[in-house]
């Protein structure tokens, strides 16, 4: 079972399906998030500064130069998603791409969030061309991913940003195919060394192709 109630809860309303599974990410996948997120920032009075690969202890008063805490850079990812109707556009060919995979694999977007923006969060992957099934979880992704995907054997695959979500899902689905992509990318010159075998991508041009690959689509 996933360790989030909540996202087993979400999981247990979806239809069984027996194609190849793709689960992906929303932020800085299928929508921008970094860039927006700056400007956002910037509407605050506030800046990140792209020094590590973390948010807490790179956002900064601009006007004072202090660093915020975690509770402060909480409350300001709380307000973005509120707003993110606002702020958040789609990725580059991310659209176009998940379409074309959707003909022969089952699309399930997993964003790490809390459940009480899921309902705002759905409405705009709508507006944005997304239909796909949404789940939220609060936790880790893997067990998640590992519930979703159930007791078939069914290729499947999995896309996300952010290392520790690629490898909670190692840790869950052993034969899970991992891809890394991440829209702003001067961010990826932050990332830590990402463990053998997690594909990195550029686009969704690139990333597409790889993936109907490892599914046989």
């Amino acid at each position: 079972m996933s360790d989030d109630p909540e996202t087993a809860r979400q999981i247990a309303e979806l239809a069984r399906d027996s194609r190849p599974l793709l689960v992906l990410d929303v932020d800085e996948v299928l929508l921008e998030f970094t860039a927006p997120f700056m400007r956002f920032l910037e509407a605050q009075g506030c800046e990140l500064l792209l020094r590590s690969f973390r948010l807490t202890g790179n956002i900064v008063d601009r006007r004072s130069g202090g660093e915020l805490d975690q509770e402060a850079v909480r409350s300001l990812i709380d307000g973005f998603f509120h707003a993110q109707r606002d702020w958040q556009t789609a990725t580059r060919g991310a659209r176009e791409a998940v379409a074309t995979l959707s003909a022969g694999a089952e699309i399930v977007m997993l964003t790490a969030m809390p459940h009480r923006h899921r309902d705002v969060r759905r409405l705009h992957l709508d507006a944005l061309g997304f239909p796909y099934p949404l789940l939220t979880t609060e936790t880790a992704k893997g067990p998640a991913l590992k519930l979703l995907r159930g007791d078939s054997n069914r290729p499947v695959a999995f896309v996300d940003d952010i290392p520790h979500n690629l490898v909670s899902v190692r840790e869950a689905v052993a034969d899970a195919h991992l891809f890394n992509l991440m829209a702003f990318r001067d961010m990826r010159r932050l990332l830590p060394p990402l463990p053998e075998g997690i594909v990195v991508t550029d686009d969704w041009d690139e990333a597409a192709v790889k993936i109907a690959t490892v599914l046989g689509l």
